[in-house]
């Protein structure tokens, strides 16, 4: 590996950190980065795992010290998430990897567009309509899905664990943020034993990874209230259009 990678996957990584951490979607800059540089689909896949649970047990550790988070009143949906992701994870080590890149490149054309359309900013609009939550049962399926796709390719979870969390549990936006980074954690956990168990994943790419995504999660965490998203985003619109374009074959 030269040091120009070395380099380029820890500033990937720290950008997606922060991503990751103030929203979600990170992985849209750092799954295709994976596959530029040689590596398949699935073991992209599953190497992008370490530096999201790297990430996520910085960000988690200090959204608890900061008292925005109280893991043990958060399981009831969190358990759900863990038996998606396992599911996910399993269809992904087994499908045909023609497939999977067929299937990476579309979606982060259709990520380009939903992020174009500010999902985040819709749900914090929505947040102060929200008065009760839905059942038990329907929260605990909404999330199971989550998990499902979570376990099966990480890269946009963050967003679809906010709606749900804002939109279907009730939560403010800023308590829902603090909660998807420990749930994010906990079935990224069970995805990854599951890549690992069928050999796909390749550890010092996902080393490298995990050194800037604890970096970017450790500042987005601590200094959330500081950092300005709009510009972030515009980066992260232009890298999830040119990639998914360049994962199709288009250039």
């Amino acid at each position: 590996m030269e040091i120009t990678d070395v380099v380029i996957l820890i500033l990937a990584g720290l950008a997606a950190g922060i991503i990751n951490t103030l929203a979600g979607s990170g992985s849209l800059i750092t799954l295709p980065l994976l596959m530029f540089m040689g590596l398949p689909p699935a073991v992209a896949n599953g190497t992008n795992r370490i530096g999201v649970v790297v990430q996520n047990i910085v960000a988690t550790g200090n959204f608890i010290r900061q008292k925005e988070l109280s893991p043990k009143k958060e399981w009831s949906l969190v358990v759900p998430t863990l038996f998606g992701s396992l599911a996910g994870a399993l269809i992904a080590v087994e499908i045909n990897e023609d497939f999977l890149n067929y299937f990476i490149g579309g979606l982060l054309v259709a990520m380009f567009f939903i992020i174009l359309l500010k999902p985040t900013s819709w749900i914090k609009g929505k947040a102060g309509e929200i008065k009760t939550t839905k059942s038990r049962i329907i929260n605990s399926l909404i999330f199971f899905f989550i998990g499902i796709y979570g376990g099966f390719i990480q890269a946009g979870v963050g967003l679809f664990l906010l709606a749900g969390l804002v939109l279907s549990a009730g939560y403010n936006l800023v308590k829902a943020n603090a909660v998807k980074v420990f749930m994010v954690l906990s079935f990224t956990i069970v995805a990854l034993i599951v890549f690992l168990l069928a050999g796909q994943i390749v550890w010092s790419y996902g080393l490298l990874l995990a050194v800037g995504n604890a970096a970017g999660a450790w500042i987005a965490s601590k200094y959330a209230g500081r950092i300005g998203a709009k510009n972030i985003r515009y980066i992260l619109l232009a890298v999830v259009l040119f990639s998914g374009l360049k994962v199709l074959g288009v250039f």
